[in-house]
Parts: C-alpha cells; structure tokens; sequence
C-alpha cells in the first residue's frame, strides 16, 4: 500500500461517464489544476446537470456516451452500481476497439465484472473516493488489474489527486473495505457530531453555541489527527487526565461497547460492498 498527492496532470483526454456530485467535483479539481476544459468531455443523460457542467467549467458535454468517449484514453465510470453494467455493454465495442484506461468508482462492482461487461482484456482501476473530494479535501483508495501500466496507474491517480490524497491498495479484496472506512466514513463523523449536537442541546446550550463548539472540535481534531504527527491512542491519551472529565467520558463510551460497534458498523459497510457486487453481476 502507498500514499501519495499527485500534482501532475494527466496527458490524454479524459471522458466522464456520469455528471453527478462526485464526477464534478474531479471535473473541478482538474480544471483548478490547468486540465484544458476542451480536453473533458462528460456524458450525462440530464439536461440540467449538462448545462451547469457545460456553464461552470466550459467542458464537452454530450447526452450519449458514446459521442463523450471519442478518442479518450481514459474512462471516469461515474454511474450507479445498479446500471453499470448496461452503460458497459453500450461501450463495449469501443473500449475493445480504444482499449482506453477505464476507472470506476462504483462501489463493490469488481474489476473482473468491468473487464467482462466492457468484453474482455481491459486496463481497469478501481477507485473509491469519498464525499470531502467536493472540497478537494477527500482521499481515495485505488487498485489496477494486472494489464494497466505505470504510466496508465499514474493518470488514473492524477485523476483521483484532484480530488485529494490517493492510497493503493495491492489486493483488490480489500477495496470493501476502503469503501467501508473512507468511503462511507464521512458519514460516520456526520454521526458523532450529530449526536454530540443534540446532547450539547440537552445539556442547556443554546443552539448556535452547541453548533459551533462541535463543529470546530471536530474540525480542530481531525487537524490534530493529520498535523501532529502522533498516533490517534497518543493522542486520546494526552488529553484524558486521570480522574478528569474527559476520562468520564471515555470509559462510558466503552463501557457501551463503542470499539466493538465500530467494528461491526465496518465490517457491515465491507459486507454491503461485496453484496452489491453480486446482486449486479
């Protein structure tokens, strides 16, 4: 497994599949970053969605994804699990044809169901980003077949590296659960600051008051967490004094069990994951 935060730029032309929130925050990340918006082209089968595509990045926006993949030597598969596999089908002549560097970031639908809907002996990377690559803060996990290339990995990570940080992971059994801890994570912390909120609430603070105090502990935390060098037990570790408040706290979070049901919250993500690979094949 490596991480890394790519600041090239890819060198082909590159079709988006899907316009949706997480293809339009790459689009913006790469324009941000100097991609010529000539040089994207998003197939997008809602009008609306084009037209503020077309308006706020000046890309080539297309109903058909057939007209979007062109002379692209690079695929960005940005649809649902669910209809995957039809938007394969659609592109398998011209990705045999093309043999265009396909990236997916479809959770759970696996690289060898790609490369078979897309006809066989393909270069495909799986990619997982999550929801903070809307403001360029996200991460992602990446794993390429055999077939894909150095070269070919790195334009999939410069892709990806608009959006944030990318990892690779070696073993593509493990991407359910990258979607399980980043993937689906955000939501997790949307959770923990949800219910620190409403217990803020309880305890008599005033609503903007208790919005604020969670909001930026949790901003201030995660700075910590990625800025302090130290592992998150250390960390904990520093600031729960014996006997303190803090201790409290942390002894009845475990007391209810929170490491156990954290666990199995991920390994329930893990299992949706390879779920809904078999549901769609």
């Amino acid at each position: 497994m490596t991480a890394s935060a790519s600041t090239a730029l890819p060198d082909t032309d590159i079709a988006f599949i899907g316009g949706g929130n997480m293809a339009r925050s790459l689009i913006a990340g790469l324009v941000r970053r100097g991609m010529p918006a000539t040089r994207i082209h998003v197939a997008e089968p809602v009008a609306a969605l084009r037209e503020a595509l077309a308006a706020d990045f000046g890309v080539q926006t297309h109903n058909d994804a057939a007209e979007a993949v062109g002379n692209a030597g690079l695929w960005l598969m940005a649809v649902k699990p669910q209809v995957m596999r039809e938007v394969c089908a659609s592109l398998a002549s011209i990705a045999t044809r093309q043999q265009p560097v396909v990236v997916s970031i479809a959770a759970g639908i696996t690289g060898t169901q790609l490369e078979r809907w897309l006809g066989g002996e393909q270069n495909i990377v799986r990619a997982m980003p999550n929801t903070p690559a809307l403001l360029g803060a996200g991460v992602t996990g990446l794993y390429a077949n055999t077939r894909v290339t150095a070269a070919q990995r790195a334009q999939a990570e410069q892709v990806l590296a608009s959006a944030g940080r990318t990892v690779w992971i070696a073993d593509e059994a493990q991407m359910d659960a990258v979607t399980a801890v980043s993937g689906s994570g955000p939501a997790y912390i949307f959770l923990l600051a949800e219910a620190m909120e409403a217990a803020a609430l309880e305890q008599g603070l005033p609503a903007d008051a208790a919005r604020t105090l969670v909001l930026d502990t949790v901003l201030g935390a995660a700075r910590m967490l990625t800025e302090a060098g130290e592992a998150p037990a250390e960390l904990r570790r520093r600031v729960t004094s014996p006997g303190g408040t803090t201790q409290a706290a942390i002894e009845t979070f475990q007391a209810g069990g929170f490491e156990a049901l954290t666990a199995k919250a991920i390994d329930a993500a893990a299992r949706r994951g390879k779920a809904l690979s078999a549901a769609n094949d």
